[in-house]
């Protein structure tokens, strides 16, 4: 009797817990709240780490199917521009980004680099994403370089394009023995989006409200696809 009753309170603890750890959850709305706070002030606070790491150990309840992942990706798709990152290995203090460093992520594309602001970017990398939705992760492939916005893939230095492994897709990294780069994602809302890298350090972006992709990459890129 003592061992059913275990049993039973066992799984009504898990129902409660997974029912607590939802999307909806004020749990995680507390965390991405805090998330939301600081990429939008672009400052950290001290408890930044802790709601990131809430949300992160949560993830495949928070995401536990096909569709909640694909939701999302879904909020995950605009013009971003990096705030806050931890760098790699074990470091568990955000620091914010001295520079405009900017991300975007629609439908067929990934795209990163730099410039002043959102309207003079000098220097861009764009290529097809591979978005593995079981494991929340979206491998990188970088196909051409933009200097302003215009393509310098086929001015660009052979190596400077190997360096950067323009060109390259998975198999590829297989074959050398490395694994290509890529992000997990944490959480996305309409403010900011969380992940975490192949070192193992976590970067916030905050929302752009100018779609970055004509400054970035001129008329290359359909400006409807989201």
């Amino acid at each position: 009797m003592k061992l059913f009753l275990c049993v039973i309170f066992a799984c009504i603890y898990e129902v409660i817990s997974f029912s607590a750890l939802s999307i909806a959850s004020s749990e995680y709305r507390t965390a991405i709240a805090k998330i939301d706070t600081c990429s939008t002030e672009g400052i950290p606070s001290e408890d930044l780490y802790d709601a990131v790491r809430s949300i992160d150990r949560s993830a495949l309840k928070l995401y536990p199917n096909e569709e909640a992942k694909e939701e999302l990706w879904n909020r995950a798709y605009g013009s971003w521009k990096l705030v806050l990152a931890t760098g790699g290995g074990k470091n568990t203090a955000f620091k914010s980004v001295p520079i405009f460093a900017f991300a975007m992520l629609d439908k067929k594309n990934f795209g990163n680099g730099v410039g002043l602001n959102e309207s003079t970017i000098l220097l861009s990398l764009l290529g097809p994403h591979e978005l593995i939705t079981r494991r929340r992760q979206m491998v990188i492939n970088i196909d051409d370089i933009y200097i302003g916005s215009k393509k310098a893939t086929e001015f660009t230095p052979a190596f400077l394009k190997n360096g950067m492994g323009l060109k390259k897709r998975p198999a590829d990294y297989k074959k050398e023995g490395r694994r290509p780069p890529a992000f997990t994602f944490i959480a996305a809302s309409e403010n900011s989006l969380v992940a975490r890298g192949g070192s193992g350090g976590f970067a916030i972006w905050t929302r752009l409200q100018t779609d970055i992709r004509p400054a970035a990459y001129g008329n290359d890129l359909e400006v409807d696809v989201e």
